[in-house]
């Protein structure tokens, strides 16, 4: 009887771990949504990741969805019409999360930046052009801004600077 009690408590045990493991997976992978080239639904998580207010405008051919934290950091995230944030920048006192701004090409941005830094000495603006990820970095402290953006992701007719 002893047995039986104890193969019914490790399975009580591994339906919890099961549970957890699966709910940490389902949590990561709505992270990796709100992100660049995420989708637009990506926005209301970041906006609830960053406990921050939202304001959301209409251009002619994209969206801005804009989040203001409660530090004061600004993030903007630009959605095409097909619904994919194809763009994001930030400005404030703090950089924000960008790991989870960048999503899937957070690994591209950190190899980038390790072998721009490695190359240059002292605190300057970091610019990575790749294939498929332009960011730009800046500021000083209390005083950040930022912006990266896929270049094939921009709708027809918009341009880069439009991503401030």
């Amino acid at each position: 009887m002893k047995n039986v009690c104890s193969a019914r408590r490790l399975s009580a045990s591994s339906k919890s771990q099961l549970a957890a493991v699966s709910i940490l997976v389902f949590t990561l992978s709505c992270t990796a949504f709100a992100a660049l080239g995420g989708d637009a639904t990506s926005v209301q998580l970041d906006q609830s990741q960053m406990k921050g207010s939202l304001h959301s405008a209409q251009k002619a051919t994209y969206a801005v969805h804009e989040i203001t934290a409660p530090t004061g950091t600004v993030v903007r995230e630009y959605v095409s019409p097909t619904g994919k944030v194809f763009g994001v920048a930030w400005q404030g006192p703090f950089v924000p999360d960008l790991q989870q701004l960048l999503g899937t090409y957070f690994d591209q941005y950190s190899k980038a930046a390790k072998s721009a830094k490695q190359a240059h000495v002292g605190r300057q603006p970091l610019f990575i052009q790749q294939p498929g990820l332009v960011v730009q970095t800046g500021g000083h402290m209390r005083s950040y801004t930022g912006r990266a953006y896929v270049p094939e992701m921009l709708p027809q007719g918009v341009i880069a600077d439009a991503i401030r």
